[in-house]
């Protein structure tokens, strides 16, 4: 059994790290629209079992059903759970409920991704143990797909080695040998920091992504924009107020 887990953090206090680029409402909205956007995606992907979103808001729970996914309430705690002790929780529901024989972790911000990259993740994951996409802009992971799926715990909380950096690490030291690293633009990006966000708006343009709920939120509400540093230097920007 073939599981796709979606782990979302409360619409109270999601996305933190954007908090200077958006109100707690548009945060809010923000969320909801990645999510919508990647169900929808999702509704499209035919090799999964089963598909289970993980959440303590009612409202996102409810239109990942509407649209024929498994909902879960995650019980919050205090003080807060860490996130790999969330993603832990989810993974043995996948295990103790569904009988998973593998997962595959996915996060609502890499809004480029298609249904194909989760179909050839999915066959790529069936030949290996561990597969790891990594973030296009860290040394983090924004996919990952684990078979069984209690192969490996994950370090997205380690507070000194980012999270890919540790769990191949920990693979290798662990003798685990297969694994795939699912090399791949559109499944890598993931929206995280102010700099991710304003790529955003330019890479679902560039991509013909304009239709999404994410990008109309970003045309309805980001007044920023990337300027370079000097006219020799691709890699050096500035984020500036649009004029």
């Amino acid at each position: 059994m073939s599981i796709i887990l979606i782990p979302v953090a409360p619409l109270s206090r999601t996305k933190s790290r954007l908090r200077d680029c958006f109100s707690n409402n548009q945060l809010r909205d923000l969320t909801l629209a990645m999510f919508k956007d990647l169900i929808r995606t999702l509704t499209k992907v035919k090799c999964f079992d089963k598909q289970i979103v993980y959440c303590n808001t009612d409202e996102i729970l409810d239109f990942a059903e509407d649209y024929g996914l498994i909902g879960i309430k995650e019980n919050l705690t205090n003080p807060p759970k860490s996130f790999d002790e969330v993603i832990k929780n989810l993974n043995d529901i996948a295990i103790n409920k569904f009988n998973a024989e593998s997962t595959i972790l996915t996060f609502i911000d890499i809004i480029l991704i298609k249904a194909r990259n989760f179909n050839e993740i999915n066959e790529v994951l069936k030949n290996n143990q561990l597969l790891v996409c990594p973030a296009i802009h860290s040394a983090g992971i924004s996919i990952l797909g684990r078979k069984p799926p209690d192969i490996i715990p994950t370090f997205f909380s380690d507070p000194n080695i980012p999270s890919l950096v540790a769990l191949i690490q920990k693979a290798k030291d662990m003798g685990i040998k297969k694994i795939s690293i699912y090399d791949s633009f559109r499944a890598g990006f993931d929206v995280d920091v102010k700099q991710d966000i304003v790529l955003a708006y330019n890479y679902l343009k560039i991509f013909n992504l304009t239709h999404t709920e994410t990008f109309q939120f970003l045309k309805n509400n980001l007044n920023l924009t990337l300027k370079k540093v000097n006219a020799d230097n691709n890699r050096a920007f500035r984020i500036i107020k649009k004029k």
